[in-house]
């Protein structure tokens, strides 16, 4: 009997807007970029912070999201924190930035900077 493998489902959603965004960056992104990295380095007043960067190289633990504009890379000491988790790009008239629906979190800032799991 042979085993067939299902596609693993990606581990965080992103929206479309979420999407256009990333493309829009790697249309300017630098020449060596091969993708953006979403990352959670410790910073901020309850522990994680997102971050999102241009990324040269892929690392063998770094989950890949291929999407129509360019690829995501999450980081894999980062993984366990945003599975489950949709990005998306949110614009109003006051700001710009990726916006995180994360289950993982359990409490975040009064600023909105940074979370905690």
């Amino acid at each position: 009997m042979a085993t067939i493998a299902r596609p693993r489902p990606a581990a965080l959603i992103l929206t479309a807007s979420a999407e256009a965004r990333i493309a829009e960056l790697m249309g300017k992104a630098p020449a060596e970029a091969i993708g953006v990295k979403l990352s959670t380095p410790r910073r901020g007043c309850s522990g994680l912070a997102y971050s999102v960067d241009y990324v040269t190289e892929a690392k063998p633990f770094d989950e890949r999201i291929d999407t129509a504009g360019g690829t995501l890379f999450v980081d894999g000491g980062s993984i366990l924190y945003l599975i489950g988790s949709t990005m998306d790009w949110v614009e109003d008239d006051f700001a710009a930035g990726f916006v995180f629906a994360n289950p993982n979190a359990k409490g975040a800032c009064g600023c909105g900077e940074s979370f905690t799991v």
